[in-house]
Protein backbone atom coordinates (compact mmCIF):
# COMPACT_ATOMS: atom_id res chain seq x y z
CA UNK A 1 0.00 0.00 0.00
CA UNK A 2 1.24 3.06 -1.23
CA UNK A 3 1.46 6.55 1.30
CA UNK A 4 -1.90 8.13 -0.43
CA UNK A 5 -3.76 5.03 -0.45
CA UNK A 6 -2.93 4.47 3.56
CA UNK A 7 -3.99 8.52 3.90
CA UNK A 8 -6.89 8.19 1.80
CA UNK A 9 -8.31 4.69 4.06
CA UNK A 10 -7.73 6.36 6.99
CA UNK A 11 -9.92 9.40 5.88
CA UNK A 12 -12.44 6.91 4.99
CA UNK A 13 -11.95 5.50 8.18
CA UNK A 14 -12.60 8.94 9.70
CA UNK A 15 -15.95 9.68 7.81
CA UNK A 16 -16.77 6.57 8.49
CA UNK A 17 -16.80 7.12 12.13
CA UNK A 18 -18.44 10.78 11.84
CA UNK A 19 -20.96 10.13 9.35
CA UNK A 20 -21.19 6.29 9.67
CA UNK A 21 -24.63 6.05 10.94
CA UNK A 22 -27.78 8.72 10.93
CA UNK A 23 -28.14 10.09 14.49
CA UNK A 24 -31.19 9.50 16.92
CA UNK A 25 -34.49 9.65 15.19
CA UNK A 26 -36.70 12.91 17.09
CA UNK A 27 -40.17 12.46 16.90
CA UNK A 28 -42.44 15.22 15.99
CA UNK A 29 -44.22 15.93 19.11
CA UNK A 30 -40.52 16.87 20.47
CA UNK A 31 -39.92 19.52 17.58
CA UNK A 32 -43.10 21.78 18.30
CA UNK A 33 -43.61 23.79 20.94
CA UNK A 34 -47.27 25.41 21.14
CA UNK A 35 -47.37 28.93 22.97
CA UNK A 36 -49.89 31.47 23.02
CA UNK A 37 -49.34 34.47 20.45
CA UNK A 38 -51.06 37.07 23.04
CA UNK A 39 -52.92 36.66 25.85
CA UNK A 40 -56.70 36.52 25.97
CA UNK A 41 -58.17 39.92 25.88
CA UNK A 42 -62.01 39.06 27.49
CA UNK A 43 -63.08 42.78 26.42
CA UNK A 44 -61.89 42.26 22.54
CA UNK A 45 -63.64 38.87 22.34
CA UNK A 46 -66.96 40.36 23.61
CA UNK A 47 -67.27 42.43 20.71
CA UNK A 48 -70.32 41.79 18.97
CA UNK A 49 -68.80 42.41 15.38
CA UNK A 50 -73.15 42.52 14.03
CA UNK A 51 -73.77 45.70 16.57
CA UNK A 52 -72.61 48.05 13.97
CA UNK A 53 -75.47 47.24 11.50
CA UNK A 54 -78.17 48.00 14.55
CA UNK A 55 -76.74 51.14 15.29
CA UNK A 56 -75.97 52.58 11.32
CA UNK A 57 -79.14 50.69 10.16
CA UNK A 58 -82.31 51.65 12.18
Amino acid sequence: MSHKDTASSAAEAARRARFGRLPKRIRLEDTVEGHAATVPDPDRDAYNYDEWLVRVCL
